[in-house]
């Protein structure tokens, strides 16, 4: 997939000058445009992937873009499971790569087993 831009002169719509922006992606600073989704700024960019899956890493980005099937989720200035699709970038966003292993649930081993942590034994 190729991002293509009309220029402001041929869009029928008559936009009024562009607005530049810049987020932060995995600490590289990406240049958009004012009203573009943060899924937008990343696809102009170049980039197709910004998620993988916790079963086998499998590699995820944009799929349905109208936000109902959750590959495209991103961290964005600390909030997990944001909608990349859905979100339009603001000036100064901090977006993080999300996905990896699965986080390891509260009261569960941090090797990864399900078995329950056994009590700690004082004496």
């Amino acid at each position: 997939m190729t991002s293509r831009r009309i220029p402001a002169g041929a869009d029928p719509v008559r936009p009024g000058p562009d607005r530049p922006l810049t987020v932060w992606v995995d600490g590289e600073a990406v240049t958009g445009t004012a009203g573009q989704t943060i899924a937008g700024v990343l696809l102009g960019a170049g980039r197709r992937q910004w998620r993988t899956t916790h079963q086998d890493g499998a590699p995820r980005g944009v799929f349905c873009g109208i936000g109902v099937c959750f590959d495209c989720v991103v961290e964005v200035n600390g909030l997990r499971d944001v909608r990349a699709c859905l979100r339009r970038a603001q000036d100064g966003d901090v977006v993080v790569r999300q996905g990896g292993p699965a986080a390891v649930a509260v009261g569960e081993p941090a090797d990864g087993t399900g078995a329950p942590d056994a009590p700690e034994v004082t004496s």
